[in-house]
């Protein structure tokens, strides 16, 4: 299946060429007039394409927490909310960025995210499902769109702001830069629209409290979220996790707001408890009935239960997001001496964060002493199974970690985690027959996926197997994904020249490069310079020049 967005991703690439920076309001720059309907502006098929556009120029920065295991979780965690908003069929997508500062935000086409420091700072899963409840609430409030219009004459789009910042990044050829071009991009326009904003925050947490009670979390964790960051801003102190001022800047926080925020959480509870007859349960009587708030019968969520032992899975994943995110030498020294010297800190939860740590940094062998003990308790957890797995891979017992991830994808087959975990052990150091059975067990789930180390692993297990066409549109799709079109084209087009093509892969590679030609001709036409498009550098010096000290978002300068 081709991964290439039809010619509607041009809309994507015009605001990749819009000019955003301090001086936007000068009469010299020019934006495009948005009309006077910002639901004629944009469909929701060009909202989506947006969103797309951002996702992959934030993966070809590097900026996207990309692990199949915490994938499913916040999206099965997003899915759920969505399902009782008010929109339940929209189109929603939910992604972790890698980025300790305290944020969330949404994009156009339901693109939802949330920043790793973020869901690190969370005491619980119903704060973080407030937060996303509340981003989930921006989208049904159509607040993307009313920014559209309302801002047409002066600021685009707070998405197009980043994705033109993101690619501005991604011209100057260094992370660091294009982070500090993206905060300064959503810090200039969140000052500018400051009232407007103060407004549509209070609609979205009206909308996702209401969202949090419908999906079974806590009504009141959005309130008491702001609040403790509020509490820590007061203080002055944002801990060694992220920079908590970002986070209130982008989300204004005031008393009336919180408490505006908890007499709603209090009026929904309110109602969960009335009889019919008009009488009120009590506690018990509440706790005994089908009353859809779960944290009522379990503070951290029933539905987050990992296996019979009741590993809380939401616990487990925080500390993935911490390890993923970080650097695993560090934290694995870092859990290590406060199991040692902190009380309360022995937790499975933070056992599993120790096992992670030392896996990645080189340490099976003692990762599998700190998983065993987990495993005793929870036999049937598949969290602790396949770190156990990944482990013994690590310390060089290839066929154990064999045996149980073959065991794993037995019971769970459509689970990428496991998949992927399995199709690696199976492709490094196996057999041309083992990377052909890594191939085909990886093969079904790239429909409608769109990770790039997903095509990645089945490229370099088709290619093992002795399927280089294959391995070749896979590596094309995986660069196409991660923000990298010309790069894509190229592999394309050297791969269509192969002599030993059949009819079949002709046409495959050929519907591919139809897709992605008018993608990569507009790019060109803007002089849209990314990683992979060595042309769009001399213009995109040029630009820089002309914006003579102000700060500028794009590759394209339209000041005229």
């Amino acid at each position: 299946m081709s991964r290439f967005t039809p010619t509607r991703l041009l809309t994507a690439l015009v605001c990749a060429g819009l000019t955003f920076g301090a001086a936007a309001q000068d009469k010299d720059v020019r934006l495009p007039d948005l009309g006077s309907s910002a639901n004629a502006l944009i469909s929701p098929q060009e909202a989506q394409d947006y969103g797309a556009a951002m996702l992959r120029q934030m993966r070809a920065l590097d900026m996207v927490l990309d692990d199949p295991m915490l994938d499913d979780y916040i999206n099965d965690l997003g899915y759920r909310l969505v399902s009782g908003s008010e929109k339940p069929k929209d189109h929603f997508s939910f992604f972790i960025v890698r980025e300790n500062v305290i944020n969330a935000f949404a994009a156009p086409g339901g693109y939802i995210a949330v920043n790793s420091g973020l869901i690190i700072i969370t005491n619980n899963e119903s704060e973080l499902a407030g937060v996303i409840a509340h981003e989930i609430g921006h989208i049904t409030q159509n607040h993307l769109q009313r920014a559209f219009e309302a801002s047409k004459k002066d600021t685009p789009l707070m998405a197009l702001v980043l994705l033109g910042a993101i690619l501005a990044g991604a011209g100057a050829g260094a992370g660091d830069a294009a982070g500090a071009i993206l905060a300064g991009g959503q810090g200039l326009l969140m000052q500018r629209q400051i009232n407007f904003t103060r407004k549509d925050e209070i609609e979205a947490d009206r909308a996702g409290i209401q969202t949090l009670a419908n999906a079974g979390f806590d009504p009141n964790a959005m309130a008491s979220f702001f609040g403790r960051m509020e509490d820590t801003l007061r203080v002055g102190s944002g801990g060694d996790i992220g920079d908590v001022p970002s986070f209130l800047q982008d989300h204004p926080v005031t008393l009336d707001r919180i408490s505006d925020a908890k007499a709603r959480a209090g009026t929904l509870i309110a109602r969960q408890k009335q009889r019919p007859d008009g009488s009120t349960l009590d506690k018990a009587q509440w706790e005994k009935s089908t009353a859809p708030i779960a944290f009522v019968k379990d503070a951290t969520s029933i539905a987050s239960r990992d296996g019979k032992g009741g590993l809380d899975t939401y616990l487990l994943m925080r500390e993935r997001v911490r390890v993923l995110s970080g650097d695993a030498g560090q934290l694995a020294t870092y859990y290590a001496n406060n199991l040692q010297t902190e009380h309360g800190f022995d937790t499975p939860s933070n056992r599993y964060g120790y096992a992670l740590a030392l896996t990645r940094s080189n340490r099976g062998a003692k990762a599998i002493d700190e998983l065993q003990p987990m495993l005793t308790a929870h036999p049937d957890s598949q969290i602790v199974r396949l770190a156990m797995a990944d482990a013994k891979l690590q310390a060089g017992h290839r066929a154990e970690a064999l045996a149980l991830y073959a065991e794993l994808n037995g019971q769970s087959p459509r689970n990428r985690a496991i998949a992927m975990g399995y199709a690696k052990a199976l492709t490094d150091g196996g057999t041309q027959d083992e990377a052909k059975q890594a191939a085909v067990m990886v093969m079904p789930l790239l429909d409608n996926n769109d990770e790039p180390e997903l095509y990645r692993t089945f490229a370099h297990a088709a290619d093992k197997a002795g399927d280089p066409i294959r391995a070749g549109e896979a590596y094309a799709d995986a660069s196409y994904l991660s923000g990298r079109p010309f790069d894509a084209m190229e592999q394309l087009k050297r791969l269509q020249q192969r002599p030993d093509l059949d009819y079949y892969a002709r046409a495959r590679i050929q519907a591919r490069i139809n897709d992605l030609t008018p993608l990569v001709m507009e790019l060109r036409k803007r002089h849209v310079q990314t990683d992979d498009n060595p042309d769009g550098r001399t213009q995109q010096l040029q630009n820089r020049e002309n914006c003579q000290g102000r700060l500028c978002f794009s590759g394209t300068n339209n000041a005229r």
